[in-house]
C-alpha cells in the first residue's frame, strides 16, 4: 500500500485552504444581500399583500398601493428589452462573425466600451434632445423605453460576443466544408451553442432597466398618473407613466408624513420583480447550457 508523501499532504493542505478561502469570499458576496433582503421584507410585512400590489397610489401618495407604478415599470423594460435585445445581438454577430480586423472595428468596439460607461444621466440628456424633442415623440413611455435601450444595449452587445466567440471555430468549419453559408451556420450552429451567454447579457439589461431613475426621469415618467386598476393595458405607447425607482424616490424624499412600510414595501416589489425576471431567466439559461454536448 502507497503511503502519501509530505509534498502530497502540503498540497492537499493548500488545496483545503484555498477552498475555505474560496467559500469564505463566496459567503461574505451572499450574506449582505441576504441580510438587506431580510431588512427590506421584515420592515415591509405590515403593508405587503395583494391589494397593496393592484391598488393605486391614494392620499398624496400616503396611502394605496403601486399598481401604476408597477405597470409602467413592467412596460419601460419590456419595451427596452424588445428594443435592445435584436439590435445588441445583430451588431454582435457582425462584429464577431463577418467584420474584419479594421481601423472601423476598432472605432466600433471602443465605442460600444465607452458608452457602456457613461453616467445614467448622460443618457437621460441624449434621450430627452434626441427622442422627445428632436423626433417629437414627446415625454412617453417609448422615449423612455428607447432611451434606456440605448443605455442597456453595450451590455448585451459585449455579452452576446463573448457568447459567440466561446463557440469552438471547429463548429463553423464543419459546416462551412459540407456546403453552408455563413448566415446559415450563424443560424443555425453557432447563435444555437451561444443562447445561454446571450441571456447573460439579456438579465444584466432587466435589472439595469428595471431600477434606472434618471434616464426616465427626462423621458416619460411622470410624478402621479391614476389608471384603471388591474388593467394590463392602461397605459398606451405615447402615455407617461409611474414606475415603482421614480415611485421610491419620490415617496422616501419629496413626500411627507408617509407610512415608514410604504417606502420598504415598494423596494421590496422592485427587487422581486428584478429577481423573478432574472430566475427565469437563469432556469432557461442552465436548460439550454444543459443541452450543449461540448
Amino acid at each position: 500500500m502507497f503511503e502519501i508523501s509530505a509534498h502530497t499532504r502540503r498540497k492537499r493542505r493548500a488545496e483545503l485552504l484555498a477552498r475555505g478561502i474560496f467559500l469564505s469570499m463566496t459567503l461574505l458576496m451572499v450574506l449582505p444581500l441576504l441580510l438587506i433582503l431580510g431588512f427590506l421584507i421584515w420592515k415591509a410585512l405590515p403593508i405587503l399583500s395583494l391589494d397593496f400590489i393592484l391598488d393605486n397610489p391614494s392620499k398624496g401618495m400616503r396611502a394605496g398601493g403601486i399598481w401604476s407604478p408597477l405597470l409602467g415599470s413592467i412596460y419601460l423594460v419590456f419595451i427596452s428589452l424588445v428594443i435592445a435585445t435584436p439590435i445588441g445581438v445583430l451588431a454582435a454577430v457582425y462584429l464577431n462573425e463577418y467584420a474584419r480586423e479594421s481601423w472601423f472595428t476598432r472605432v466600433v468596439n471602443l465605442a460600444v466600451v465607452n458608452l457602456a460607461g457613461v453616467p445614467s444621466i448622460v443618457h437621460a440628456l441624449f434621450g430627452l434632445g434626441a427622442f422627445v424633442l428632436f423626433m417629437h415623440i414627446g415625454k412617453s413611455i417609448l422615449a423612455a423605453s428607447m432611451t434606456l435601450a440605448i443605455m442597456t444595449m453595450p451590455v448585451i452587445i459585449a455579452s452576446t460576443k463573448e457568447a459567440l466567440a466561446s463557440v469552438p471555430i471547429s463548429f463553423r468549419e464543419a459546416c462551412w466544408n459540407v456546403g453552408a453559408t455563413r448566415w446559415q451556420t450563424i443560424r443555425h450552429v453557432v447563435l444555437p451553442n451561444s443562447i445561454s451567454g446571450i441571456l447573460t447579457g439579456v438579465i444584466l439589461q432587466v435589472s439595469r432597466a428595471a431600477g434606472e431613475t434618471a434616464p426616465i426621469m427626462f423621458t416619460g415618467a411622470v410624478f402621479f398618473k391614476a389608471i384603471e386598476e388591474g388593467n394590463l393595458f392602461a397605459y398606451g405607447l405615447f402615455d407617461q407613466c409611474m414606475t415603482l425607482s421614480m415611485h421610491l424616490f419620490t415617496i422616501s424624499t419629496q413626500v411627507p408624513d408617509v407610512p415608514d412600510a410604504l417606502p420598504y414595501g415598494t423596494a421590496v416589489v422592485l427587487l422581486g420583480m428584478v429577481l423573478l425576471v432574472n430566475a427565469v431567466a437563469i432556469v432557461l439559461r442552465v436548460y439550454l447550457r444543459s443541452r450543449k454536448k461540448w
